[in-house]
């Protein structure tokens, strides 16, 4: 038979989107490690040391954190219909995208949802959040902690205390957040955190870390049911309803994670690997070093943006250290722009959604892509089409500014960033 297709030969790209960015080359390494059974002991001792390494990640003691197969939206789903119970009321602040996403998942599971809706590009005061939990009573608050949609930050510090107080549990979407900005999740009281490789932790998209306590184990144990052909001679059902999904039961799941090793699926090996060098570079750098890159790259993004003349989107102090809106230009069309950077340069940013569509670039720093080359190479590469374009910035402005941030650690770029 004739081929059909040349060989798999991508051009290499920046990936200096929302996400997925580029994969950390030791990431990339690791993937290509051989393959082993599920049940061989080298590799339940890799999965034992995934639960200890994302322990660290999401500062945690908590025994059930684990992996889900899927991408980032797997994890979110394999939480919220484990935990949630047709009936019961969801609480969710909605600031971007995301949110909505939290509460079209919620009500998937037939969640009553209550949605609190804010300006793209602000947050909630603490205070909108436990007045809407007095006034609708909820079993649970769903959250983003970073909405790459409008490169905002939900402070969640005072969040989980609040939840706490009203017995309400408190679940985390941190996909595009996660060790680009602090996330203590047991300092802070979260119940649940579910995250995705594709953002800062530099790897590919298809497997996503989840973090639950005890609180939330005993949810999912009242509803614990195990499929037939797997299920121990000492199997009794819980007395609570089945819950909704095979593949996303995290009772299943757990098991399967447990010293038990109760077969459930097909573990994606490699995506195991990933995940597990993922976590072993991060831990490697140290909280205080990487969030400190993180901060700066933004500091320096901000600052050559701004003299380009360019306006940065949002309320700059809940702004997210790893990604940055900027409203385009209306005198160019900014379909055009991101494509002649795409072809001509080699560098990939953003659009928006929603009732940012065609109003905002949003530009990544994330991970292993958030480095002093590629924030230089993309403000040239802008300055050069926009101008091009029609629409002139101050020759070099950008990058002088950028430098003089690289330059000065203690540059007094942008207050409040990363402040949560």
């Amino acid at each position: 038979m004739q081929n059909l297709f040349d060989d798999l030969n991508p051009p290499v790209r920046r990936l200096m989107g929302p996400g997925p960015v580029e994969v950390d080359p030791r990431v990339l390494n690791a993937m290509s490690m051989p393959m082993l059974g599920q049940f061989d002991p080298h590799f339940t001792g890799y999965m034992n040391e995934v639960m200890s390494l994302y322990r660290d990640i999401f500062q945690t003691e908590n025994k059930w954190t684990m992996l889900v197969d899927g991408t980032a939206r797997a994890g979110i789903e394999c939480v919220m219909v484990s935990v949630v119970n047709p009936g019961d009321t969801v609480l969710v602040p909605v600031f971007g995208r995301f949110g909505h996403l939290l509460s079209e998942i919620a009500t998937r599971c037939g969640a009553n949802v209550v949605a609190i809706e804010t300006e793209w590009g602000t947050v909630f005061e603490p205070q909108q959040i436990e007045d809407a939990i007095k006034k609708h009573q909820p079993k649970v608050l769903a959250c983003v902690q970073g909405d790459t949609s409008t490169t905002m930050a939900q402070p969640l510090d005072e969040i989980g205390r609040i939840c706490r107080a009203h017995d309400v549990y408190l679940c985390v979407d941190a996909t595009a957040s996660i060790t680009g900005m602090p996330l203590p999740t047991d300092e802070w009281q979260i119940d649940a955190v579910t995250a995705g490789l594709q953002k800062c932790l530099s790897g590919p998209p298809g497997i996503a870390p989840i973090t639950i306590n005890d609180r939330v184990a005993e949810l999912i144990s009242a509803r614990k049911h195990i499929e037939e052909g797997i299920r121990p001679d000492d199997y009794q059902a819980a007395d609570g309803e089945m819950i909704q999904s095979n593949y996303f039961d995290l009772s299943m799941i757990m098991d399967y994670w447990s010293p038990a090793r109760l077969n459930h699926h097909t573990e994606a090996t490699s995506m195991l690997y990933a995940a597990r060098e993922c976590a072993r570079i991060t831990l490697k750098e140290g909280w205080d070093r990487r969030f400190a890159r993180h901060n700066q790259t933004s500091a320096a993004l901000v600052d050559g943006l701004t003299a380009m003349g360019l306006q940065v989107f949002g309320d700059l102090s809940v702004k997210m250290p790893n990604v940055t809106g900027v409203y385009i230009p209306p005198t160019v069309e900014g379909d055009k722009v991101r494509g002649e950077i795409l072809n001509d340069f080699g560098i990939e940013i953003g659009t928006s959604f929603g009732p940012l569509h065609g109003k905002i670039w949003r530009i990544g720093t994330m991970g292993f892509g958030c480095r002093k080359d590629n924030v230089l190479a993309c403000l040239a590469a802008l300055e050069t089409t926009l101008r091009r374009n029609g629409h002139s910035a101050p020759a070099g402005a950008g990058i002088d500014a950028a430098l003089a941030v690289y330059n000065n650690p203690d540059h007094p770029s942008i207050a409040g960033i990363n402040a949560a």
